[in-house]
Order: C-alpha cells, then structure tokens, then sequence
C-alpha cells in the first residue's frame, strides 16, 4: 500500500545524518533483541565502513557508540573502544576549503589520545558527484561511499518491517533511477538529473576533465569539460554546456599572462578561424560560429549545435555513438593545435 515517505519531506542533510546515526547505532549488540535484522545491517554497514580502509578487517563488532555533530564532523561512530569512524555526509552539495583535512586531524588527534587506531574517515554521498571531485576527496585520504553503495548494503536487509528503514531506501532507489532514466527518455525532455546521469556516463566511458553545475544570471546549466589542450598558452578546450558543444579558449589573468599589444577579441578570432577552416578540411561540417561572440575570461569560438552531436529533441540518446563522436572532437582540437 502506497504511502507517505518521510524522506521525501525530511529532504535536508542533517536528516540523512541522523538515518545513518540510527543505523550505526543498531549495530551495537544490546540492539539485537530489538530488530535482528537491523542489528545485522548496522553491523554490515560498520564492516563495509572499515573495509574502504582496512580490507581483510572481520573482527566481531559487539560495541558501537554513534553520535553526530562533534567538532563540526557529521556523524562519527567508536567500534569497540578501538576504531573511530568519522562521516563526512553530503546529499547534492560538495565539499569545499580544508574541511576534510581539519576534520581527519581532529580524528588522528583524538585517537592517538585515546589509543585508537588510526581513524576511518569516509565521504558519504547519496547525491551525484563527478570523479574528477571524488578523485580529489581520495587524495585527502577519504574513501567514497556512495548511493550505489548504500543502496546494495540496505537491499540485503528490506524484508525488515521498519517504515524509517524502508523509506531511506525507497528515496535513495528513487533517485538513483531518476539519475539513468536519460536512455529512456526523449532527448528534448532532459532535465537536471538526466544530464548529470549521461555526464557519470561520459567520465566512465571516454575520461572527461570534469562536470558540474554553473550559475549564472539566467538560471544555470549543467556542463561537463570534455579536455585541456594548450594553444601556445592559452588553454583551448571542448564544453558541454547542457546542449550545445562548445570550442572554447581561457585567457583567464589567474592562469596566464597575456602578451602585450593583444586583445582578448585577437585571440579568440584566431583560434575561431582556424577551427572553422581545419573543420572544413577534415570534414567536421557541423561546427560553426557561435550566434554571438563574447569578450570575456572564457570565450566560446565555435559550436556543434545539439541536434548534430546528441541526437534530435524527438529521439532518444544512442550514448555509445555520441561517446565515439565526442572522442573525435576530442582528437580533432588535439590535432589541430
């Protein structure tokens, strides 16, 4: 019988701290008169946790204290007066200056003090991210637990009959379906969610730099950064900016000096016209000038229009071929600078 979810009301991160914190918590052995099943969860979500960090860990887990919110960390669990587990929680926003390195020095701190081992420090994330920002979290010395990830673990124990339970991994099932449900749908109704699914896509199938979200004035779009080349010392590099495909160039002060006697507009009109002439030549006839050209830190020289690169607004999205095509506008800028 359908009913009411209350994740989907209780949508902020501080309600996912407190699920996973709940969880946690079952996995101490008082709790197993209580819910065996959940008991066993906790227990295999503890043991998953432990095993980013320390593979071939299976020793028992009878004693587990879970809290939230110390010294700004999002949840943090002891397992058996020796093992701290710290979570850095994140649903749809990132992280961002030093937070994860002061949050790990917090932990080494307290353990050293308290003759723990060394902590577990992991990046929960039930919302998407791209791998360039996850691969950057790695070097920080956090390991990834993401929504697939939870979602597996959660599968194993549904047969449990608690609501709280099975709400978290109704919504969390949901959203992960809503993140591949691009393949099936017409291109021209793509939202958020189906660009960010074809952008993991994209990372998996043919290495792009980066993807995200980028505000501006006009509400916003979704990009993904397909490469960085060098044109002499300006940065040229192909975008995906939630439709049209775009050569762009950076002539950003933060990443170059410019010469002397040249012009932002010079630059652009250089790399413009030699895109232009080398498509033509190398049969690529679908680039073309920009509608309108800019003048400013990052400039766009010319584009692919969408329906010549993705597919029309009425089909639905042949996502090897497009990787293939990608892959030879890739090499086409390569080549020609």
């Amino acid at each position: 019988m359908e009913r009411p979810n209350i994740f989907d009301i209780a949508t902020k991160e501080l309600n996912q701290d407190a699920f996973i914190t709940w969880l946690l918590q079952f996995a101490d052995s008082k709790y197993k008169a209580t819910d065996e099943l959940l008991n066993e969860c906790g227990k295999s979500f503890v043991y998953q946790l432990i095993r980013k960090h320390l593979p071939t860990f299976d020793q028992p887990i009878f004693k587990v204290n879970a809290g939230r919110q110390w010294e700004n960390i999002d949840v943090w669990a002891e397992i058996n007066d020796k093992y701290l587990i710290i979570i850095e929680d994140k649903t749809y926003t990132s992280h961002h200056s030093n937070q994860l390195t002061r949050y790990k020095t917090t932990a080494e701190e307290w353990c050293i003090k308290n003759n723990y081992e060394k902590p577990i420090c992991i990046y929960l994330k039930t919302g998407n991210e791209s791998q360039s920002s996850l691969n950057s979290i790695i070097k920080e010395e956090f390991s990834i637990f993401n929504r697939v990830d939870f979602i597996n673990l959660l599968e194993q124990f549904k047969a449990t009959q608690n609501n709280i339970f099975l709400d978290f991994l109704d919504r969390l099932t949901r959203i992960e379906k809503s993140n591949n449900a691009f393949e099936d749908k017409n291109i021209g109704d793509w939202n958020g969610d189906d660009w960010q699914g074809f952008f993991q896509f994209l990372e998996k199938e043919i290495s792009i730099v980066d993807w995200n979200y980028v505000n501006n004035p006009n509400g916003g779009f979704w990009n993904a950064v397909l490469n960085w080349e060098y044109w002499d010392i300006f940065p040229a590099y192909i975008q995906i900016e939630q439709g049209k495909l775009c050569f762009k160039i950076s002539t950003d002060p933060d990443e170059l000096e410019m010469p002397e006697n040249v012009t932002r507009g010079d630059i652009r009109n250089k790399l413009h016209n030699l895109i232009i002439s080398k498509a033509k030549e190398l049969g690529f006839p679908h680039i073309r000038r920009p509608d309108r050209f800019g003048n400013g830190k990052y400039m766009t020289v010319a584009i692919v229009d969408r329906e010549n690169w993705l597919g029309a607004d009425s089909s639905k999205v042949d996502k090897k071929a497009v990787a293939n095509l990608l892959t030879e506008y890739k090499d086409f800028l390569k080549q020609i600078i």
